[in-house]
């Protein structure tokens, strides 16, 4: 069964060490550095320069469908034999809502709002971006099912850094 991992920038290295990841999806503040994983080959890792922010503001870059669209392109050609980590910041916001993203994608045949309750389960302190998922609502032809989910599941408890979690894919 393939398995989407969702970190925080420190925990990078660790989670794809004990995950067993192949693939990476690293979504940060443009300029923010990271060192790519030796196990992650170069073609293997997705970054993406995008700001943790729902609306437009001076010096920071607002997600747009591009970035959506190359996002589910990385994950069309993930071959879901080893799994993929997903990472941001501090693993709250935009990396669960890509992972939710992709699960919606990738496992048609559950509904949104059951993805939506998974990602609670896994992680309590999950509070996908909501311009990101808003986003891939529309590409991915969802009239607002997705945006409703994660509306549906609510703010994540606080925290400075979420645990490392997983979800399955069908």
């Amino acid at each position: 069964m393939a398995r989407l991992y969702v970190c925080s920038l420190t925990k990078v290295v660790d989670t794809v060490r004990s995950s067993g990841a192949r693939s990476l999806v690293t979504i940060l503040t443009g300029g923010a550095s990271l060192v790519r994983p030796n196990e992650i080959a170069p073609e293997r890792h997705l970054r993406l320069s995008v700001s943790d922010i729902d609306v437009r503001q001076e010096g920071h870059v607002l997600a747009c469908c591009e970035h959506i669209e190359t996002l589910l392109a990385f994950a069309a050609a993930w071959d879901r034999r080893e799994p993929l980590v997903i990472h941001c910041y501090a693993g709250v916001s935009r990396s669960p809502a890509a992972a939710f993203i992709l699960a919606c994608a990738l496992s048609p045949q559950k509904s949104e709002g059951e993805l939506a309750l998974d990602l609670r389960r896994a992680s309590p302190t999950a509070t996908p971006n909501r311009r990101l998922v808003a986003l891939a609502d529309k590409i991915l032809r969802r009239d607002g099912r997705m945006s409703e989910a994660i509306e549906g599941i609510g703010r994540g408890a606080d925290c400075f850094e979420g645990a490392p979690f997983a979800l399955e894919l069908a």
